[in-house]
C-alpha cells in the first residue's frame, strides 16, 4: 500500500486545485453550523455533492482544518487500529487543526471510536457518507445528541438554473420561456452536478451505478448473488413511481425469499440510489407492506445500459417533485408518504408532520379540464383524500398549462406550474 503521507499529502494537494468560485450556492448550505461543538454530518448519494459542498463550506469559513477521502483506493486497507496512524500523519502535513473532514467515513469499520476520541480533543468534525444505515446508525447509537445531519441530494431544479444561468425570478416572456426549457432538460438528464458540467452521461452512470452496488451494498453486505441484485435494482429503475410487489420480485428472480428481497430493496434505500416512499395509513403494518419506489435522480431512469427509456413526463415529473419534498421537509419529524384507497382514489404525495398532514399534492403532466376523466381523477383524489384526512392545503403540479386557484366542493385547490412550484424555496 502507497504510504499514508504520500496519499494524505496528494489530497492535501487536491484541495488546492478547489477554487470555491467556480461553484454554485447551494440551499444546503444553510443547514451547517461550524462554530457547534456537535459533527457536521452530510448523507447521500454517491457523486451529488457531499464533498464539494463541505470543502466550500470550510474554505469560505476561512477556518484551519484537515481533510481525508477514505474512498481513495490506497486507503482501502486502511481500518480503525490504523486510524492514529491517519491521525498522526495529518498532523506532519497539516501542523494543528481546529477541524477534521472525513470524506466516505462509513468505509471504516468502528470509524465511531475514532470520531468520538477527535471530538473529545476539541476538533470538531465534519463527516459525509453514502450509506444512511451504517452511518446514521452508528451516529444514533454513539453520537446521540451531538450531531447535525443534512440530506444532500443530486442538484436540485433551482441548482440546476444557476448552473446553466437561467433566471429563476423575472417574470417576463423570455424568462418563463427559458425555464420551461430548462425543465425540459432537468426533466431528460437529472441533477448530477458532473453530469449537468457536460459530463458523457451513459458512462457516467453505468460507473456510478457500479460503485454503488459493488462497494455500498455487495461489499458491505456479503451479497455473493450480484447478478440478481442487478436485475432487481434494473426492475425498480424501470417501474419507476410504482408500488413496489416483493412477491413479483421473488418469483421474477427466483430468489429464495421475500426477507431477502425485502433486503436488497432496503440496501438500495439505504445507498441512496432509490428512495422509498410508504403508504399513509395509522396502521404501521400497511406503510410496512405498501410502498413506492423512486430514483434518486432521474438519469438512473434513462441513462443505463439496454434500457428502454420511458417519455411519461408526468412520472418523471412526479419523481423530481418528490425529491424536492424531501428537500424541503425536517426529516427529524416530517415524512411525504403516498394515499391510497384501493379502487376509490390516490394521492401522489402527503406531506405530514407528527400528528398531521400538512399538504396533498397531486402531479400531473397537464391538468385538461376537458379530459373529464382525468379532471375526475385528479381533483376527485384530492378531494377524497382531504375529507380523509383533514388536510385543506390541496396543490395540482402540473408541467404544462396555466397556475389557478380551482374552488370545488368548499374546498380550494391551488394548481400551480411546475417551473413555479419548483422554484419555490420555502420550507415545510
Amino acid at each position: 500500500m502507497t504510504d499514508l503521507l504520500t496519499v494524505l499529502s496528494d489530497q492535501k494537494d487536491e484541495l488546492k486545485n478547489f477554487g470555491t468560485s467556480s461553484w454554485i450556492t447551494r440551499r444546503e448550505e444553510s443547514l451547517f453550523n461550524l462554530n457547534s461543538n456537535r459533527a457536521q454530518v452530510v448523507i447521500g448519494v454517491r457523486r451529488c455533492g457531499k464533498s464539494t459542498i463541505c470543502k466550500k463550506i470550510l474554505l469560505e469559513s476561512g477556518v484551519n482544518f484537515a481533510y481525508v477521502n477514505f474512498d481513495d483506493e490506497r486507503l482501502m486497507n486502511i481500518d480503525i487500529e490504523k486510524m492514529n496512524d491517519v491521525l498522526e500523519t495529518l498532523y506532519r502535513i497539516y501542523g494543528s487543526f481546529d477541524y477534521l473532514l472525513l470524506d466516505e467515513i462509513q468505509n471504516i469499520d468502528g470509524w465511531h471510536l475514532f470520531v468520538n476520541r477527535i471530538m473529545r480533543s476539541g476538533v470538531k468534525v465534519v463527516l459525509t457518507g453514502s450509506n444512511a444505515n451504517l452511518l446514521s446508525g452508528e451516529l444514533a447509537t454513539h453520537l446521540t445528541g451531538r450531531y447535525n445531519q443534512i440530506s444532500l441530494y443530486p442538484f436540485s431544479f433551482i441548482d440546476y438554473c444557476v448552473a446553466k444561468n437561467v433566471d429563476i425570478t423575472s417574470v417576463t416572456t423570455k424568462a418563463r420561456a427559458l425555464r420551461q426549457r430548462a425543465l425540459d432538460e432537468y426533466l431528460q438528464c437529472g441533477g448530477f452536478p458532473e453530469i449537468v458540467a457536460g459530463d458523457e452521461k451513459r458512462g457516467y452512470i453505468m460507473s456510478l451505478l457500479s460503485a454503488i452496488i459493488q462497494k455500498d451494498i455487495c461489499r458491505r453486505y456479503n451479497i455473493s448473488r450480484t447478478q440478481t441484485l442487478w436485475e432487481i435494482t434494473n426492475n425498480l429503475l424501470d417501474k419507476n413511481c410504482q408500488e413496489v410487489s416483493y412477491n413479483t420480485l421473488q418469483k421474477l428472480f427466483g430468489v429464495g425469499s421475500i426477507h431477502t428481497v425485502k433486503n436488497y430493496v432496503s440496501y438500495l434505500n439505504e445507498a441512496f440510489l432509490l428512495r422509498i416512499v410508504s403508504k399513509f395509513s395509522t396502521k404501521s403494518s400497511d406503510r410496512l407492506l405498501s410502498k413506492k419506489s423512486y430514483v434518486t435522480d432521474i438519469a438512473f431512469m434513462t441513462e443505463r445500459d439496454d434500457v428502454v427509456t420511458s417519455q411519461n413526463l408526468g412520472w418523471r415529473l412526479e419523481n423530481i417533485v418528490l425529491l424536492e419534498l424531501l428537500r424541503r421537509i425536517n426529516t427529524e419529524y416530517q415524512q411525504v408518504y403516498y394515499l391510497r384507497k384501493t379502487n376509490d382514489f390516490e394521492v401522489d404525495f402527503a406531506v405530514y408532520d407528527s400528528s398531521r398532514v400538512l399538504e396533498l399534492i397531486q402531479v400531473t403532466y397537464e391538468l385538461d379540464k376537458t379530459n373529464k376523466k382525468l379532471f375526475k381523477r385528479e381533483i376527485g383524489g384530492l378531494i377524497k383524500g382531504a375529507k380523509m384526512t383533514n388536510c385543506e392545503r390541496l396543490t395540482i403540479v402540473c408541467l404544462e398549462g396555466s397556475s389557478e386557484t380551482l374552488d370545488i366542493e368548499n374546498h380550494k385547490i391551488e394548481v400551480i406550474k411546475a417551473t413555479e412550484w419548483l422554484c419555490n424555496q420555502i420550507r415545510y
